[in-house]
């Protein structure tokens, strides 16, 4: 007699014979509550936003100038580098969902949650990737909490994100009242 602890887990013979069934589908188990085609749609999206920060960082990267320039640019840089791997990430659990990852420069800017920026001076491109981390914390919180229970791959993976997005801003931030003098924040 199996214990109440034990009630929720299905028995090894059932796993087995479920994994044996419908291998087309791949990763994805009869047992997955989420919807992979609009999944695969929310991801495309956040795809292209983490592609658009890699190049609005790239750009801040090169174009940052001043006497206090290198170490922001470092930081820029690696932020980039940080956003490459998000996007991986989301293009990878796009793959696994049965998609196709949109990496078609043509439209990029139309399916991200962010902008790409205009240039500017080194405070002018510190508040410029300021308010991009502040979109996309709230753009993942929102698909975070969209996705919750039913898929919670995809919502672990956006957790990730979200937390290493949430000290992008922070350190966009610190940039920002060391070179300001003021929190942005508070005015």
């Amino acid at each position: 007699m199996a214990e109440a602890s034990d009630a929720f887990l299905t028995d090894v013979q059932t796993l087995r014979e479920r994994a044996r069934k419908s291998l087309e589908d791949g990763a994805i188990m009869p047992t997955y509550k989420g919807d992979p085609e609009k999944t695969i749609e929310l991801l495309q999206s956040v795809v292209a936003t983490e592609l658009v920060c890699v190049l609005r960082y790239r750009m801040h990267a090169i174009a940052a100038e001043g006497i206090t320039s290198e170490s922001v640019a470092a930081e820029f840089a690696e932020h980039a580098e940080s956003e490459h791997q998000h996007m991986l990430m989301a293009a990878e659990r796009i793959d696994q969902l049965g998609g196709v990852p949109n990496l078609n420069p043509e439209g990029l800017a139309s399916r991200a949650a962010t902008e790409y920026g205009n240039g500017g001076n080194l405070v002018e491109l510190i508040k410029q990737n300021l308010v991009a981390e502040r979109i996309v914390i709230e753009h993942y919180q929102e698909l975070i909490r969209y996705f919750g229970d039913d898929d919670p791959t995809t919502r672990i993976m956006l957790e990730h994100i979200l937390a290493e997005e949430e000290d992008h801003a922070s350190d966009m931030h610190d940039l920002l009242v060391a070179h300001e003098g003021e929190p942005f924040l508070g005015k």
